[in-house]
């Protein structure tokens, strides 16, 4: 076997044979090479970047390469989603850099522009670096963001003709002083949407908006981009592009680049000998597990990249793994995350490009596109929350069509339990379609203001923002925030800047800055929406591999006061949830119960917080806080059951509520298996009488004001999504409910009461009379997994 064939098994061999772990791997799939397929240059493409390419090592395009370079270069909309690794940059930085050098020879060296848009600030970095390399220096590249001193905005805005910033800068900055920008917006060639299957839910929607606010500019300075998106690989890619830009789009989903052989192992961590919350069995961490698993592929001299689910882990992964090794092995570990200084982020970028960095415990911000090349291995502490993000992140090892090994350790929750022991759902299905809504009209009012604020908005603005616009207009007329003239346009009327009411991605305020109480000195950020649950008084929050307790959360100033401190624990918030119904949209009969879906408004207030072992995740203590309540008016599908329904289910009332609770927290933990989301972008209630409906209701809401979609695609989908929950509960093997099956690890009620068989006989009776086929508003569609025994997470 050839040596790139043998070394992610002999990778996998070691870490199996290594303190005796040959039960932790669950399963084993063998992915193999793909040959190339190149394509000649298209003549359209200029010598000189022709030239770049090859001293970069590529003499010829892969086949899809040039099917994008050409579909640019004649003006059309075009999304290439091929996967990670295939050389997206390239298919559209040739086109895009072959106008910008045409544009040089204009009298002011600036005939054409160009904007890249990068969901992250590295990425943007990195992208400036590639076209660097590819073209010569005329072609004036710069970044624009929020590190960018104000002495270089200018030169950029008169100068640069590739300018490469991010979807906030756009909305924030360059739209609002569109005026400023007015010789860069006339020349605009091509707009470069870059790791588009990112922008979804809310965040998406808000995007989709800024950039129809971006072209009613263009077409008032008389330009009329083309828009060229890159993605992984998602459902529909052609779908999810015209609805964030508004225009039809063609796609580039063919992959003709190489692939070394992949080897994917399903790994669950050991039971300890701890129990957790009403006695139910405690696997060992993901967390964990991925520190010991980065310590010996870091020994053997892999280079490896961790990737976790939040900001806390990827410190505790870095931190447990310097912890098992000697210097100078140590000193090559760090963690990678939002929420560090600008500067922290630069010299963690050149260590990983460098190679002084061999393993790495990371966030998604290492998945979005960041060229991590030579790596050997890739562990996911976690399922990712959607396929796309899974097949993203593993895409990071083997970048230059070596061998690789990637490792899928699963948490101790249903999800994660289920996939390990069914790697169906993870290698025999397709990805997902990426789910948002630019219609929600929490997301398009505030983004009509902004646009009115730029330039009166006219009856032919109408068509390009939507069918919800005309309806919303008088609505923010009668709110006082725009006033219509004569000449039927719609203007501005705050002095204040409108771009300023518009939460771009959601975070629900300003971010809570973090400050080491005794020197004053700003550790980093965390978004508002996450303040309650993170940085409450008594929290633990990591830093750079140092563990700091929180002092006070001044919630007046958005500052949490820091200091450093070595607890034996982590802390996780506890949380109260009352939900009432706005308003029905739509109603399905399910035999006597119902399902439906609409508005709701969620009151949540975080109440507590637990002490847990850090090793095993054991509660040590829980105490108290006082926090406000915070109000979001959303979305949601619930359904309904009767009496007779619950009689049927053999369930007397008093055993209702555990087996409705039961049922709430495994259907949240399997919606991400049905929508682009995770459990932290959506929400549960259940109420064994409630005041609304006058009957036992299970509620799943999404996280967001107005909603993301994804209750909605929870409605259409409820079929195959509740009977996948109600398989998942039923195949675990625990006796009466445990974090791999009903529990789960943000119940506000500490997980009580659950009644796991209840659960099972209630989804049972609620089935029973769902409809057999897609019509009475529940859709079926292709391309989702098969229901049978799915589990879920909360």
């Amino acid at each position: 076997m050839p040596p790139s064939q043998r070394l992610p098994e002999a990778l996998l061999d070691a870490l199996v044979a290594q303190r005796g772990r040959s039960d932790r791997l669950t399963h084993t799939e063998h992915l193999p090479a793909r040959p190339a397929r190149h394509a000649p240059w298209p003549e359209s493409i200029r010598t000189e970047i022709r030239t770049g390419a090859a001293e970069l090592g590529v003499a010829e395009p892969w086949a899809h390469q040039t099917e994008t370079m050409n579909l640019a270069k004649s003006g059309q909309t075009v999304v290439i989603a091929t996967g990670t690794a295939s050389g997206k940059s390239l298919g559209y930085l040739a086109p895009v850099l072959s106008d910008l050098l045409d544009g040089t020879e204009a009298p002011n060296g600036r005939g054409a522009t160009a904007l890249y848009l990068a969901p992250t600030k590295a990425l943007a970095a990195d992208q400036r670096r590639r076209a660097a390399e590819l073209a010569p220096p005329r072609v004036r590249a710069a970044l624009y963001d929020g590190d960018t001193p104000p002495q270089e905005r200018e030169w950029v805005r008169q100068y640069a003709s590739y300018v490469l910033t991010n979807p906030d800068m756009l909305h924030r900055s360059i739209l609002p002083a569109h005026a400023r920008w007015s010789s860069f917006l006339k020349t605009l060639r091509y707009v470069v949407v870059d790791e588009c299957h990112g922008y979804r839910g809310v965040f998406g929607s808000h995007v989709a908006q800024v950039l129809r606010r971006l072209r009613r500019l263009c077409h008032r300075y008389g330009s009329d981009p083309a828009f060229l998106l890159a993605s992984a690989t998602t459902a529909d890619p052609a779908a999810t592009a015209e609805r964030l830009t508004g225009l039809p789009a063609v796609a580039v989903t063919e992959d003709a680049s190489p692939r070394g052989p992949l080897v994917f192992a399903l790994w669950e961590p050991p039971l300890t000998e701890h129990v957790g919350e009403h006695g139910a069995p405690v696997r060992r961490t993901a967390t964990t597990e991925a520190a010991y698993l980065l310590t010996d592929l870091v020994a053997a001299g892999t280079r490896t990249v961790a990737f976790v689910r939040s900001r806390r882990a990827a410190e505790l992964v870095a931190l447990q793994a310097q912890d098992n090794l000697d210097a100078p092995l140590a000193n090559r570990i760090a963690a990678y995350r939002g929420g560090y200084l600008p500067e922290e982020r630069r010299a963690l970028e050149r260590d990983l490009h460098s190679g002084r960095l061999l393993g790495l415990a990371s966030t998604s911000a290492l998945e979005l596109g960041v060229d991590v090349s030579g790596l050997d291995a890739v562990l996911l502490a976690g399922y990712p929350g959607t396929r796309a993000s899974l097949w993203q992140q593993a895409g990071r090892a083997g970048r230059e069509a070596q061998g690789a090994l990637a490792v899928l350790i699963a948490r101790d929750d249903p999800l994660d339990t289920y996939l390990v022991h069914h790697p169906e759902a993870l290698f025999a299905h397709p990805v997902e379609a990426t789910v948002l809504d630019p219609d929600n009209p929490h997301v398009l009012a505030p983004h009509l203001c902004a646009a009115a604020a730029e330039l009166p908005l006219g009856p032919s603005d109408l068509e390009l923002f939507g069918p919800s616009a005309a309806p919303l207009l008088p609505v923010l007329e009668q709110r006082g925030l725009l006033r219509r003239r004569a000449d039927g346009s719609w203007y501005w009327t705050r002095r204040e800047r409108a771009a300023d009411a518009v939460d771009l991605r959601g975070s629900g305020g300003n971010p809570v800055q973090i400050v080491e109480a005794t020197t004053g000195r700003l550790l980093g950020t965390v978004d508002a929406a996450a303040a309650h649950t993170t940085v409450h008084t008594g929290a633990v929050h990591l830093h750079q591999g140092r563990t700091y307790l929180v002092g006070e959360l001044d919630l007046e100033t958005s500052v949490a006061l820091v200091e450093p401190a070595n607890p034996s624990y982590t802390t996780a918030a506890r949380d109260t949830t009352a939900i009432s119904v706005l308003g029905t949209e739509r109603s399905v009969a399910w035999g006597e119960g119902s399902l439906n879906f609409g508005s709701v408004e969620v009151v949540n207030q975080v109440v507590g917080f637990l002490r847990k072992r850090i090793s095993t995740g054991e509660i040590l203590g829980e105490s108290k806080l006082d926090l406000p309540p915070r109000t979001l008016r959303t979305r949601a599908v619930w359904w309904t059951v009767t009496e007779q329904q619950l009689l049927d289910a053999l369930i007397p009332f008093d055993q209702l509520p555990g087996a409705a609770h039961a049922a709430e927290h495994a259907s949240i933990g399997l919606l991400p298996l049905f929508a682009t989301c995770d459990r932290w972008d959506i929400g549960g209630v259940s109420v064994p009488l409630h005041p609304d409906t006058q009957l036992p209701t299970v509620f799943v809401y999404d996280g967001h004001p107005g909603g993301a979609g994804f209750a909605e695609h929870g409605f259409r989908r409820a079929v195959q999504w509740l009977t996948a929950t109600r398989d998942a509960i039923a195949a675990c093997e625990c006796d009466r409910g445990c974090p791999s099956c009903v529990q789960s690890p943000k119940c506000g009620n500490g997980n009580d009461p659950l009644d796991k068989a209840g659960a099972v006989r209630l989804l049972t009776t609620l089935l029973a009379g769902a409809p057999e086929s897609a019509e009475d508003g529940v859709e079926e569609g292709a391309g989702d997994p098969d229901p049978g025994g799915r589990a879920g997470r909360k």
